[in-house]
């Protein structure tokens, strides 16, 4: 499967379990952890923790590898090697504006010479 097909069923989830405000980032052509980096809010902590559950259930057996999962009371992230999942609420969203730096890391804002 492709990374734009990967991507589409990630978002396509998380918008089906109630995710807000989805982005996604292309980085491929950026020195970064991840080429793609996805961004959700969730409904509260407990829901972010479900979706990273579930979210796994769903993809898992598709071939997807999980490769780890951090969360906190208000932040999830899911590492898929070459794809990050942040699922984190809308305050801790506010809070590390972290759609803002990937804008401006795409950009080149960071780059180094």
């Amino acid at each position: 499967m492709n990374m734009d097909d990967r991507i589409e069923r990630i978002v396509t989830f998380l918008d089906s379990k109630k995710a807000e405000n989805i982005e996604v980032f292309n980085l491929e052509d950026i020195d970064y952890l991840a080429k793609r980096v996805v961004i959700a809010n969730s409904l509260g902590g407990k829901h972010s923790a479900s979706l990273a559950v579930q979210l796994k259930d769903e993809l898992k057996p598709l071939g997807e590898e999980f490769l780890h999962v951090d969360e906190s009371d208000d932040w999830v992230v899911i590492d898929l090697g070459d794809i990050l999942v942040h699922v984190m609420t809308k305050d801790a969203r506010q809070t590390y504006s972290l759609e803002a730096f990937l804008s401006e890391l795409s950009q080149g804002k960071y780059a180094t010479n």
